[in-house]
C-alpha cells in the first residue's frame, strides 16, 4: 500500500542516541522517466533500475523533487553550499580548465557535519574548482576519490588531463576499469573503512552523462531497445544501479543499514540529446521547464520514513544540507544565510505533517545572468521566463498541467503579477555570473 502524505516523515531523532550516516547517490544527466519506481516510467526502462527502487520501496518518493540550476555545476553547488549558487556568481557551468571555482569564502555543508564528528567522503564527479585551494579535500571532505572535472570517459585514457584523471587525495591512480565501477567500490570502500564513527558520503557518479559508452555485458541486457542511443545510455543506467545495489549490499553487509539514510537524485533534468526521457515533463537539461530542473529523488531511513510513502510537498538541493544537520543532532544557525530549510521535525516517533501549516515557500532558478531565463515555483503556479529567446513571462497551474502546456497569464492575472514582483526582488540580490553568459567577461582565465 502506498502512504500519500503532504510530507511525511516520522523523525524519532531526539529519541536515538546514535547519529545517523548519511549516504547521497547522485546520477548525472538522468530522465525523469527513466527509473522504475516513477509513475510515468518509460516502457523500456521498467525493469532496469531494481536497485534505486528498493531505495522507494522501503522509504520515499518525492513527486515534487528539484534541483537549483538545470546544469550539473551550478546545480552541485547549491546542493554543497544550501544557498542559492547565484548569489555567489554560479549561474553557469564552470569551463574546463577555468583558474576559480566556488567562492572560498563560502561555507559547504559537509563542514558543519564534520563540526558534529563526521567523517566525511566525496567519490565521483568534483566539478566544482580546479586550482588547489578549491578541491574537495580543502572544502570540508577528509577523503576524495574521483575526477575534478564534469565527464570523461568510461574507459581507459591512455593519457589523461589533470582534471580528467581519476585521482585520490590528490594522487593519481592507475587508469584500470570501467569508471562506474570504480565509483561503486571506493563507495564500499569508504563505507567498511569509516563505519565505526557516523559519517557522511557523497557519491557523483557520472553515469550515464556522455559519452555513451556501456560495457558489452551492459548493452545486451538492454538489447530490446531498438534505438541505438536510447539503448547505449540504458547500458550506462544499468551499469549505475548495479552499482547502486553495490552500495545498498554494503551497508546491509556491514551492518549499518538500520541507521543509515539513503537518498539518491540526479543532478539536472535528463538530457534527451544522449538518450533520456523525461516523459511526462516539457525541456531537457540547460531549460528552465520542469524537463531541466525536476528530478527523480527517492529516500530511505528505517523506522524513520514510512516505507512506500509518496512526499508531495516541493523540496529543493539547497533543502539536503540543513535537514542533514537536524538530522544529525546540530542546529541550523541563521548566521549561516541558507536559502534552504530542513524538511525533518523531530516528534517523539510519531507521524505528522511538517510545516503543514505554511504559506507555499517560494523557489527560484535563474541561468546566464540578468539576460538569461528565470523561473520561479510558489504552491501550484510556475512562472518561466525565456528572456534569451524575448519570450514574455507565462505562468503555468503544475498542478492541473505539468508539461507546462498552457500559458494562464491572462487568465490569472493577479497570481501572474504578484509572483513577478517577488521574482524581480529575488533576482535584484544577485550577483553577475563570474564566468559565462552574462558574466562581465566571458574570457576564460586558464593557464
Amino acid at each position: 500500500m502506498i502512504l500519500r502524505t503532504s510530507f511525511l516523515l516520522v523523525a524519532t531523532v531526539s529519541i536515538v542516541s546514535a547519529k545517523p550516516n548519511i549516504v547521497v547517490l547522485y546520477s548525472d544527466d538522468a530522465g525523469y522517466a527513466d527509473f522504475g519506481f516513477q509513475p510515468n516510467c518509460a516502457e523500456d526502462m521498467k525493469e532496469l533500475t531494481p536497485n534505486i527502487d528498493r531505495i522507494a520501496r522501503k522509504g520515499a518518493r518525492f513527486s515534487n523533487a528539484y534541483m537549483a540550476g538545470s546544469v550539473c555545476s551550478p546545480s552541485r553547488a547549491g546542493l554543497m553550499t544550501g544557498r542559492y549558487q547565484q548569489r555567489f556568481g554560479y549561474d553557469n557551468n564552470l569551463p574546463p580548465g577555468f583558474q576559480s571555482g566556488l567562492d572560498l569564502k563560502e561555507n559547504f555543508g559537509v563542514e558543519y557535519l564534520k563540526g558534529l564528528g563526521y567523517s566525511t567522503g566525496l567519490v565521483g564527479k568534483w566539478h566544482l574548482g580546479y586550482p588547489a585551494d578549491y578541491h574537495p579535500n580543502k572544502r570540508g571532505f577528509d577523503w576524495f576519490y574521483g575526477l575534478l572535472q564534469g565527464s570523461r570517459p568510461y574507459y581507459e585514457i591512455p593519457k589523461p588531463s589533470a582534471n580528467r584523471v581519476i585521482q585520490e587525495n590528490g594522487k593519481v591512480t592507475k587508469e584500470d576499469g570501467y569508471v562506474t565501477d570504480r565509483f561503486g567500490d571506493a563507495a564500499c570502500r569508504f563505507i567498511r573503512e569509516n563505519k565505526e564513527a557516523p559519517f557522511f558520503l557523497f557519491v557523483s557518479f557520472t553515469s550515464p552523462h556522455g559519452p555513451l559508452q556501456p560495457k558489452p555485458e551492459d548493452a545486451r541486457r538492454v538489447a530490446h531497445i531498438e534505438q541505438k542511443k536510447r539503448a547505449s545510455y540504458a547500458g550506462l543506467i544499468v551499469s549505475l544501479d548495479d552499482n547502486v545495489g553495490k552500495v545498498l549490499d554494503c551497508l546491509e553487509t556491514e551492518g549499518l543499514d538500520e541507521n543509515t539514510i539513503v537518498l539518491f537524485t540526479n543532478d539536472n533534468g535528463g538530457q534527451t540529446s544522449t538518450g533520456a526521457n523525461n516523459a511526462p515533463l516539457q525541456g531537457k537539461k540547460g531549460t528552465l521547464w520542469e524537463g531541466g530542473v525536476r528530478v527523480p529523488w527517492v529516500m530511505k531511513w528505517k523506522g524513520r520514513i514510512a516505507a512506500g510513502s509518496v512526499i508531495d510537498k516541493p523540496v529543493i538541493a539547497l533543502d539536503l544540507f540543513p535537514t542533514f544537520v537536524e538530522a544529525a543532532g546540530g542546529t541550523v544557525n541563521p548566521d549561516w544565510n541558507l536559502d534552504g530549510r530542513s524538511f525533518l521535525t523531530g516528534l517523539d516517533g510519531e507521524p505528522e505533517i511538517a510545516r503543514g501549516t505554511e504559506m507555499p515557500r517560494p523557489l527560484f532558478w535563474r541561468q546566464g545572468g540578468s539576460g538569461g531565463p528565470r523561473a520561479m515555483r510558489e504552491g501550484k503556479w510556475k512562472i518561466v521566463h525565456n528572456r534569451k529567446t524575448g519570450e514574455e513571462p507565462a505562468l503555468f497551474d503544475l498542478r492541473q498541467d505539468i508539461g507546462e502546456s498552457e500559458n494562464l497569464a491572462k487568465e490569472q492575472v493577479e497570481v501572474f503579477k504578484a509572483m513577478l514582483k517577488k521574482l524581480n526582488a529575488w533576482e535584484k540580490q544577485l550577483e553577475k555570473p563570474r564566468w559565462g553568459p552574462g558574466a562581465l567577461s566571458t574570457k576564460s582565465k586558464k593557464k
